[in-house]
């Protein structure tokens, strides 16, 4: 008669989580925890040293803590960067009204008696093309001569967006006076 081998039974031979391979908790357990040791709720846990330091190893609500206290990081950055290009602009269209300003100034300095109002004028409607209305606020423009130099300067106050800035933008622009001269003379 031929009879199969016989299967040693023991905790070695059992398949995996049949009770023999589970790790069983060490130290006392209290009455009615079972197996598994309960947690204690959140204001215990904090007042014993190893509660507190499972406290500080969870990382539960990391990720929104660091998100409120970048989130006022990144809006000063594009606040910035927006205010740059604004100012950018505006010192930019200050430039070109002051030299339309000083083109006019130069071409109609020893032509005509009222050279510096039609500089000026100049120089306010370039202001009023390319920067619209509020690019540019309080917009001055002091025309001057020294010899037979002009320069037109236009100074006016950007935009700011971020609180308690005031931003002025000064652009200068000079040239010699033009003059007709005949030839040979």
């Amino acid at each position: 008669m031929v009879t199969a081998p016989r299967r040693a039974s023991g905790p070695a031979h059992r398949p995996p989580g049949t009770g023999a391979h589970r790790a069983r908790p060490r130290g006392p357990v209290r009455p009615g925890a079972g197996d598994r040791r309960r947690r204690q709720p959140p204001s215990d846990r904090h007042r014993t040293p190893a509660g507190l330091r499972a406290a500080l190893r969870d990382d539960s609500g990391a990720s929104a803590v660091e998100f409120v206290m970048l989130t006022p990081i990144m809006f000063f950055l594009i606040f910035g960067a927006v205010q740059f290009a604004l100012y950018s602009f505006a010192a930019d269209v200050a430039k070109a009204a002051a030299q339309a300003g000083a083109r006019e100034a130069r071409r109609e300095a020893d032509v005509s008696a009222g050279w510096q109002d039609s500089a000026r004028s100049k120089a306010h409607d370039y202001v009023r093309q390319l920067a619209g209305p509020g690019l540019l606020a309080n917009v001055s423009v002091p025309v001057g001569r020294e010899g037979d130099m002009v320069s037109v300067t236009v100074i006016g106050d950007a935009p700011a967006i971020l609180p308690g800035m005031t931003l002025q933008v000064r652009a200068v622009s000079e040239g010699p006076v033009e003059r007709f001269v005949p030839d040979g003379g």
